[in-house]
Order: C-alpha cells, then sequence, then structure tokens
C-alpha cells in the first residue's frame, strides 16, 4: 500500500507542476488581467463600493431567508471557503518553495483574482435558477450551460461538477481536517483519528440543516475567526516590529531575483517563486477556481453587480489581509534579522532544521516570544495558537466546501442522492484527518486545476454580460450622482 500511495503521490506532483507552472498561470493571469481590463478595471473603480457594502450592511444575525441568503451571508460562506488552510499551511509552503517573494506573486493573482470573481458572481446572479417553492440555485454549471448549448455545454457543466466534488466536495475537505488533526496533536497530543471524529459529529449535524444552517454558522464564525487571526498577528508583529521594514522588502526583492534565498539558477527560481504564487493563490482565494460563485448567486441582491463587488472585498480580506497577517509572521520571525533561514537555500535549511509547511507559523511565534517568556512556553503558545486558528480556519472551510460540493452533486444526481453525498463528505473528512498531508494536498491542487478549466472557459465565452453588466451600473452610479 505505503508503495502504491508513494508512486500514486509522484505521478500527481509531476502533473501538478506541469499546470502549476504552465497552464495555471496563464489561465489565471490571463482571466483577470482581461476582466480587469474589459470592467475598466472594477477591482479599483468600486473597491470603495464593495467594502461599503459588506461593512455597511454587516450583521451577525442575518436570519433565515426564505429562497436564498443575504448578501452578507453570502460572503460569509464564500469566505469561509476561501479563508482555510491555504491562509496558513499554503502561504507556509509558497514561502518555503518559492521563497518570500511568492507572496508577492500572490498579490498579484488576487488583485486580477478580484476582477474575476466580480465577473463569476455576476454570471452566477444572473443565471441563477429559482424552484417553485423559491429554492435558490446557481453557480458555474449554470453559467457553462448558458454559455455553450447542446452537448458540449452539458459534457462542460458535467466535467466542472464531477470535479467540484472530488476537489472540495470529497478531497478538499480532507485537507482542512487533516491540517486541523495535525495542529491539534501538535497541541495537546490528541491522537488525530479522534479529533477526526469530533469535526464529524459537529460538521455533520451542520450540514443536516441545509443551506440556512451553515449560512448562519458561517456569518458568526468568519468574523470571530478573523478577529482572533488578527490579534494574535499584531501581537507577533509587535513584538517583531523591528524587523517588519525588511520583511517587506524582501518580499519585493526575492519577488524578482529568489535564487539569493531559495539557490539554484534565476530562471528556475523566478518559476518557482510565480508557480508557487499562483498555486497557492489559487488555492487561498479561489478566483477562476469556480467555488464561491455558489455562495454568490445565493445572495438576495437588487442587481448582479452588488454581489460582484461584495465578491472582490471577499478576496481582499482573504489575501491582502489574513494571508499577509501569515507572510508578516513567518517571514518577520524565520528569514529577516538573521533568520534560521535567512542564508541561501532556505528550503534546504527548514529541512534540516525540521520545518516544514504545517509547523512554520507555529516555529515564528516560538522565535518571537522565546526571550519574552522561554522557549518551552514560547513553543506551546505557537503550537495553541496555530492550532486554535487553523481549526477555525479550516472548519470554516469544510462547511463552504461542502455546500458548493453538494450543489453539483445534487446537480448530477437529482435531490435523493445528497443523502449519499453527506455520508461520503463525512468518511472522507474521517480520512483525512488521518492521512499522510502532502498525497492529500496534491490531490486537492489536481483536481482544483481541472476545475479551473471549463469555468474560465464559460467566463470567456459570456465576458460580454460582465461587461455590460459593469458598464451599466457605473452609468447608474453616474447619474445618480448627477441627480444629486
Amino acid at each position: 500500500m505505503d508503495k502504491f500511495l508513494d508512486t500514486l503521490y509522484n505521478w500527481v506532483c509531476t502533473a501538478n507542476s506541469y499546470a502549476a507552472d504552465y497552464i495555471l498561470v496563464i489561465l489565471l493571469v490571463g482571466t483577470g488581467v482581461f476582466f480587469t481590463f474589459k470592467t475598466k478595471f472594477v477591482q479599483i473603480r468600486c473597491f470603495g463600493e464593495g467594502m461599503k457594502r459588506v461593512f455597511g450592511n454587516l450583521s451577525l444575525k442575518g436570519g433565515k431567508q426564505h429562497g436564498g441568503l443575504s448578501s452578507f451571508q453570502a460572503l460569509a460562506t464564500a469566505i469561509a471557503a476561501q479563508v482555510g488552510t491555504g491562509n496558513i499551511v499554503g502561504a507556509c509552503g509558497a514561502i518555503l518553495v518559492g521563497g518570500p517573494g511568492a507572496i508577492f506573486w500572490m498579490w498579484v493573482i488576487a488583485f486580477f483574482g478580484m476582477a474575476t470573481i466580480y465577473a463569476e458572481a455576476v454570471l452566477a446572479q444572473k443565471t441563477r435558477q429559482v424552484d417553485e417553492n423559491g429554492n435558490v440555485a446557481g453557480g458555474p454549471v449554470y453559467y457553462i450551460r448558458k454559455a455553450f448549448k447542446g452537448g458540449f455545454g452539458k459534457f462542460l457543466a458535467g466535467f466542472f461538477a464531477v470535479a467540484i466534488v472530488l476537489a472540495l466536495g470529497f478531497m478538499g475537505t480532507m485537507v482542512q481536517s487533516n491540517s486541523i488533526g495535525e495542529s491539534v496533536n501538535t497541541a495537546t497530543g490528541i491522537a488525530p483519528w479522534i479529533i477526526g471524529i469530533v469535526i464529524v459529529v459537529v460538521a455533520g449535524a451542520i450540514f443536516l440543516g441545509g443551506v440556512n444552517r451553515i449560512a448562519s454558522v458561517t456569518e458568526k464564525l468568519v468574523p470571530i475567526m478573523a478577529v482572533i487571526y488578527l490579534l494574535g498577528g499584531l501581537i507577533i508583529i509587535g513584538v517583531r516590529i523591528k524587523y517588519i521594514p525588511e520583511t517587506i522588502g524582501m518580499i519585493f526583492k526575492y519577488a524578482f531575483n529568489p535564487a539569493a534565498i531559495i539557490g539554484g539558477g534565476i530562471g528556475a527560481a523566478l518559476k518557482s517563486a510565480i508557480s508557487q504564487g499562483a498555486k497557492r493563490g489559487l488555492f487561498s482565494n479561489e478566483a477562476g477556481m469556480g467555488s464561491t460563485p455558489h455562495a454568490h448567486a445565493l445572495a438576495k441582491v437588487d442587481k448582479p453587480h452588488d454581489q460582484g463587488v461584495v465578491a472582490m472585498a471577499g478576496v481582499f480580506i482573504d489575501t491582502f489581509v489574513v494571508l499577509t497577517m501569515t507572510a508578516l509572521i513567518v517571514i518577520s520571525c524565520l528569514y529577516a534579522g538573521n533568520g534560521p533561514l535567512s542564508s541561501v537555500d532556505g528550503t534546504a535549511a527548514a529541512v534540516a532544521g525540521g520545518l516544514g509547511k504545517t509547523n512554520m507559523v507555529q516555529s515564528a511565534v516560538e522565535i518571537a516570544f522565546t526571550n519574552l517568556m522561554g522557549a518551552g512556553i514560547a513553543a506551546k503558545v505557537g503550537a495553541i495558537f496555530v492550532a486554535v486558528c487553523l481549526f477555525f480556519f479550516a472548519f470554516s472551510t469544510i462547511l463552504g466546501w461542502n455546500l458548493f460540493g453538494k450543489i453539483n452533486f445534487e446537480y448530477l444526481f437529482g435531490k435523493k442522492a445528497v443523502v449519499v453525498y453527506s455520508v461520503l463528505a463525512l468518511v472522507f473528512i474521517f480520512l483525512g484527518s488521518c492521512l499522510k498531508n502532502d498525497l492529500v494536498w496534491e490531490l486537492t491542487d489536481f483536481f482544483n486545476y481541472l476545475m479551473v478549466i471549463p469555468n474560465v472557459i464559460a467566463l470567456f465565452a459570456l465576458n460580454k454580460l460582465v461587461r455590460d453588466e459593469s458598464k451599466e451600473a457605473a452609468a447608474l452610479k453616474k447619474a445618480a450622482k448627477a441627480n444629486k
């Protein structure tokens, strides 16, 4: 069995390396740039509008909506899916392999991704379907079918639905439960399989309540988990404040000269930094992947543009706030100020020192607080901090991804099959808490990449709808100003 898993791991790694280094970069950046110009930089023009719609009507008690979700509930469900292990473990993996400069490329991906996710949310709103009971369904399978009629559209929609069920509903939730199991085990010594059972029981109770219960949980969980992580991060940054200018400088410096920190030739190092930024950027903010449109399709808004700008705020919060906090913590403690990974080929130094993507934040916290409270206590504080944050992040993502997978499973097999899906999803969540971490990550990446292809094809095919929606919203805004 071990030999088979090792062979599978090597095969998936090879496939992923080609996809991340070439196909993914071209698709993600190309789509983002295309919609940035098509919408006349909607992520800049409408940034304030999006943030105002999010925080101007912020409520942790949206209540049960009849036939859909409130705009904030939809955003909270989307952010629950976006802000997961990618913001901690994924960001650390990108830094470890691609150097601190990989964060710069994550920012680039996120900036253009804001235009992409605007397009996804607009199309999800425009093509959503409402049944006779007022229940709303929407997402890429519906705008793919609109973009391509007949057999080809049916095939692409089915391909996407299968890919997302495997990527998020099954494999993706394994990544999340795996990270919870490892971090809690490190902090408390509790066996991962016990943690897996607890996750399954709690998640199962929420799944039974359907979309409204998931939305009710995420609208409360997302703000709380963000505040906990950001406050903890600010305390760590406060301790390392003198290294923050150097940290920011390293992000920009090694974005274009990563060989100076990760070793190897400049060409290979630069490719590694960019591909890691693209790969982990996708896993973090999910723009272009076709996952969060399922949540945004459910939002009750006056026009699709309204949810489009809200969706952009989700990418901003995920990458420029939460993920950047992880980067500042890790780089300021491990790379800046002659940190343990500050020398050339920091990846080799990390391996030699027992550092990996799953324990980098914990090690950073330990370094930050060792002089204040001693190495032993600092290590314990780091383990607990990471365990608490990963639990919130990963568990919220399990809720969001399960919902997205369920919507597509129902599309494929009908409502009666949802019970089968839920049982299978819970089995995968449990297995994820016990399996080898690296293989789970690589399998998730593999199916994530498959999702991108049909989603991006449909986005390009329907670009005129997105452009027209953006133009109409701009004209209405201009007219409103003129009438004041």
